[in-house]
């Protein structure tokens, strides 16, 4: 069975990894949003694909869910003491990945080539494409002016009121071929836990993803990133008001409803479940909240399981293993956000 999720930020991350953990991970398929990337001191930074990578290696940072576990931030240090006053920090073994990702473009190679070499040196074994090679850039329109996302993220803590999302060169990006045959093959697609409009529309945005997934023979089952109206982890509810939408679960399937087969929705939000299924697409209730590993495998089995319920010819669901691969180590308690 192959598996595709689209991913972006700590909540991608973590679906992906619960199911490299409850599944053969060599059958999965990681499409990662690469509009969050921008470049800082010369070095090309991939926010997401790296949280992916880190996440998938057993080595993220269990506090933030982004970073290197343990990391140290000696360069920021001796920056600031230049007075460069770095407003986005990058630890010490982090930026190993950033010289190293910075040299192979500089050489030639492309941002999936990049990827590659990097995941595999880390002992991923799952496939983390990113969405196209081509550079794409998400530009925040706010009350306060156009900001790069990096800015208006971290440098102002998503605090300006938005207007608009613009997907800067998303038009002219080609998506990348592994890409749209991964989801042509998949046995099942899942659209992870992620900001819709940060993390997900940046994807939806390079000319022929959408259509991939309108065209795609397997279930397309999204998770919802909204409990209660609020998110999880980060500023997709506040967007949602901002921009126009309802803060809910109903209106994330709304949002992807022209393509999904299922949604699931926190048990939380039970009420919302007749209204789902009136979009034409079937609903499953489960805890969403990914506070562990265990967590995490668990809900990626549910979501499998669940996609099996809504094909014409079952494919064996998901076969609950919450033992850990070898390379990986359990994901302490703290861990509590998605």
């Amino acid at each position: 069975m192959n598996f595709v999720v689209f991913a972006g930020g700590v909540g991608g991350a973590k679906l992906a990894d619960g199911m490299a953990r409850s599944m053969d991970d060599a059958s999965l398929t990681i499409i990662v949003n690469t509009a969050d990337d921008f470049e800082l001191y010369g070095l090309h930074i991939s926010p997401d694909l790296d949280t992916v990578m880190y996440t998938l290696a057993g080595i993220a940072n269990p506090e933030t869910g982004w970073g290197i576990a343990g990391d140290t931030f000696h360069n920021f240090d001796m920056l600031a003491r230049y007075g460069a006053s770095p407003w986005f920090h990058i630890g010490d073994r982090d930026m190993a990945t950033h010289l190293l990702r910075t040299q192979m473009l500089r050489d030639g190679a492309t941002l999936a080539e990049a990827t590659r070499i990097l995941s595999e040196r880390l002992g991923v074994t799952a496939r983390i494409l990113p969405m196209t090679n081509d550079r794409v850039r998400t530009v925040v329109d706010t009350e306060e002016g156009l900001y790069h996302f990096q800015e208006y993220f971290v440098k102002l803590h998503w605090q300006p009121e938005v207007r608009s999302l613009i997907y800067e060169g998303a038009g002219e990006a080609e998506p990348l071929p592994a890409a749209l045959r991964a989801i042509e093959t998949a046995d099942t697609i899942v659209i992870a836990p992620s900001n819709l409009y940060l993390s997900i529309d940046p994807i939806l945005a390079v000319p022929g993803m959408r259509d991939a997934l309108l065209n795609a023979s397997a279930p397309i089952i999204a998770v919802t990133p909204i409990i209660g109206g609020e998110a999880v982890k980060g500023p997709a509810a506040k967007l949602m008001r901002e921009l126009g939408d309802e803060p809910s679960a109903a209106a994330v399937a709304q949002h992807y409803a022209e393509f999904l087969n299922g949604f699931v929705l926190d048990e939380r939000d039970a009420e919302l479940q007749p209204r789902i299924e009136a979009m034409g697409m079937g609903v499953l209730l489960a805890d969403t909240l990914m506070r562990n590993a265990d967590d995490r495998a668990r809900l990626a089995c549910e979501v499998v399981t669940f996609a099996d319920r809504l094909r014409p010819e079952k494919m064996g669901g998901c076969k609950l293993n919450l033992s850990l691969p070898p390379q990986k180590q359990p994901v302490r308690s703290t861990d509590a956000n998605r």
